[in-house]
């Protein structure tokens, strides 16, 4: 176990800087709230996180789009001054699906984001979302375990309902591979009340998939991690990089959060855990949380996904008649887009490797990945798609403080039995993360909502008769990309055997050292202009 160097008093302590963290920081901080927030990684955004190539495009390896109704995220990056823009949506989008007749895949190009151009795929397709849109309206948001049918449909699969209700092929394939690309899982891994419900919580299913007018319909200039980037700033010293927690102790009083990577604990009234239920699971807690909740956790797996970039000179697809979306069961890449900046140049294609394909490919060398998504591009959008000058990846499964994307999903039977769980606090901890959330479950927006939710809960819980809010800073803290390191200062430290909590904290199994494995993390490779 590593000394503890350093302590600190504050209101309340935020786990994670993602953000849902960042938003119930800032909403605490806003009402005089001495508030800290601990990061694990040396960046704040969790799943957004956005690099730049060498010419300075923004590369968004992880969310990226806003769409309409998405008001908490367009709200909070519209008082920082986060400007976005349109996504491309001009041309044909490609559909190419596996059927009986066409093994190696049937191509439909149409010009929406369902396949009309071909009337049966087209008319089987909206007829699904109708039907889905119609179960989905029962549903109650804050409590989808209550709706009247919640335990048929929890008890079955969003495979199941699928194959008893799309019955034209090609619309079947259509509905699977939206299914990764939407949840970055299989739909017989999940539940269909959860696809009811999450479909319900972004205002139906062609919100879902649509650009225009959809949760695609705009990007932010500057990549979306720069919306959390300006919210920590805000919050300047109260941030804290590379302090992972490992335990968490509580009792009728106070809440210590503690850190063995940067020997830091911070003691507080209450504890905001903004993290996905499966990392928050990982967490050391004393006394041990609940079996309910653990037992939650434990049933909330994330997503597979691996998220491509290929950049080239120029979006040459377009001049195709292209849109640069392409649907497809033939290869790893399900879904693409045009992901080119609002100049149109360079030209930037990104694809989504989901689910099943993203287990199966993450066990392929780097080389053999990339000779396949160039393959399924060069299928997709002619033969100057295989040779980008620049290729990027991100495995999302293999980020230490992420282990998966885009986020936590219900598989059959959990929302029903564990569902009251999710987001009730227990003792003076509340969650945050979008897994929580009501509304756009899943999305930065939501992430954003219920990072909100857990400060309002907080706020209402204090006793304002006796409670002094107070602007607290950490005392000579290093500084790193403009916010605080952990401080090394010896403070005694409530968590050591003879301090008032009489707990002696050890670091949490599990969570591997950042330097330990050889995974595949975000891989980045620009190769000479002339290649391209």
């Amino acid at each position: 176990m590593r000394p503890l160097v350093g302590v600190r008093q504050a209101d309340v302590v935020v786990v994670g800087a993602g953000l849902a963290g960042l938003a119930a920081a800032r909403d605490l901080a806003a009402h005089g709230v001495d508030v800290v927030v601990l990061e694990a990684r040396d960046r704040v955004g969790g799943r957004a996180y956005t690099i730049r190539c060498e010419d300075g495009t923004a590369i968004d390896l992880g969310g990226q789009w806003i769409g309409p109704g998405q008001t908490r995220i367009a709200n909070v990056a519209a008082s920082l001054g986060v400007t976005t823009f349109p996504a491309y949506d001009e041309g044909a989008t490609i559909l190419l699906a596996r059927t009986p007749q066409a093994p190696e895949g049937e191509r439909i190009e149409h010009t929406s984001a369902v396949p009309s151009s071909n009337p049966a795929v087209g008319a089987a397709i909206l007829a699904a979302i109708e039907s889905l849109d119609v179960l989905a309206r029962t549903v109650p948001l804050e409590a989808p375990w209550t709706a009247a049918r919640a335990r048929e449909w929890d008890a079955q699969t969003f495979e199941s309902w699928i194959a008893a209700n799309v019955a034209v092929p090609a619309a079947r394939a259509w509905w699977r591979i939206e299914c990764a690309a939407i949840f970055a899982a299989e739909p017989h891994e999940v539940s269909l009340l959860h696809a009811l419900f999450y479909s319900r919580s972004a205002g139906g299913w062609r919100s879902l998939v649509d650009v225009l007018t959809g949760a695609q319909e705009r990007r932010f200039h500057d990549g979306a991690q720069e919306v959390a980037t300006r919210m920590a700033r805000r919050l300047g010293q109260r941030v804290i990089l590379d302090a992972p927690v490992d335990t968490i102790v509580q009792d009728d009083q106070r809440v210590l959060v503690y850190s063995d990577r940067s020997g830091l604990g911070i003691s507080a009234r209450y504890a905001v855990v903004a993290l996905p239920p499966a990392l928050a699971g990982r967490i050391r807690y004393r006394p041990t949380l609940g079996g309910l909740r653990d037992q939650l956790t434990q049933r909330m797996p994330m997503g597979s996904m691996v998220k491509v970039h290929c950049v080239y000179d120029t979006p040459f697809w377009r001049t195709r008649g292209l849109s640069g979306q392409a649907t497809s069961d033939t290869g790893p890449v399900g879904t693409t887009f045009d992901n080119s900046p609002e100049s149109g140049n360079p030209g930037v294609l990104v694809g989504f490797i989901a689910g099943n394909a993203a287990r199966r490919w993450s066990r392929y060398p780097r080389a053999a990945r990339r000779a396949a998504v160039l393959s399924d591009l060069a299928r997709y959008f002619g033969a100057e798609a295989a040779a980008p000058r620049g290729y990027i990846e991100q495995s999302w499964a293999d980020e230490e403080y992420t282990r998966g994307g885009y986020a936590g999903c219900m598989p059959p039977g959990v929302w029903t039995a564990y569902g009251e769980d999710l987001r009730r606090p227990i003792g003076r901890i509340h969650w945050a993360g979008t897994e929580t959330a009501t509304v756009w479950n899943g999305y930065m927006d939501g992430a954003v909502s219920s990072g909100e939710r857990a400060a309002a809960e907080i706020i209402a819980s204090f006793d304002k008769s006796v409670w002094s809010p107070k602007e607290g800073s950490l005392t000579g803290p290093a500084q790193r990309r403009g916010f605080a390191l952990s401080p090394a200062r010896s403070i005694p430290y409530l968590g050591h055997k003879g301090a008032d909590l009489k707990y002696t904290m050890t670091k949490q199994p599990g969570l591997m050292d950042a330097e330990a494995g050889d995974d595949m993390g975000t891989a980045l490779e620009f190769e000479p202009a002339s290649k391209a």
